[in-house]
């Protein structure tokens, strides 16, 4: 699937264009190199990279989707990594780390 399509069935874009101006501004890889062009190809198991807002999002698509669905729907189709790329990210707060108070 292009990349442009794939962006707007998992809702990290509205449409193909505002898509492609995400392809072009935000210096977008897939699997570690660049993506030049919206119609590169995806497939399931490619790690996308890229900025949205003032983050970056490192994703694995797990799943192509058919169409756009809806937010949840599309969230089914693939996961948050951590920067590493290794590890999906949990969605609790596990970073925060709390002491014991002192006796």
């Amino acid at each position: 699937m292009r990349i442009d399509r794939l962006l707007v069935y998992l809702r990290f874009a509205r449409t193909r264009s505002k898509a492609l101006e995400l392809i072009e501004a935000s210096r977008m890889r897939i699997n570690g190199e660049h993506v030049l062009r919206s119609s590169m190809e995806t497939k399931a198991g490619d790690v996308l990279t890229f900025a949205q807002g003032n983050q970056i999002r490192i994703i694995e698509i797990l799943e192509l989707p058919k169409r756009r669905n809806s937010a949840e729907k599309a969230r089914s189709h693939y996961r948050e990594l951590d920067r590493s790329g290794e590890t999906a990210i949990a969605s609790s707060n596990t970073s925060e780390y709390k002491e014991d108070p002192a006796p």
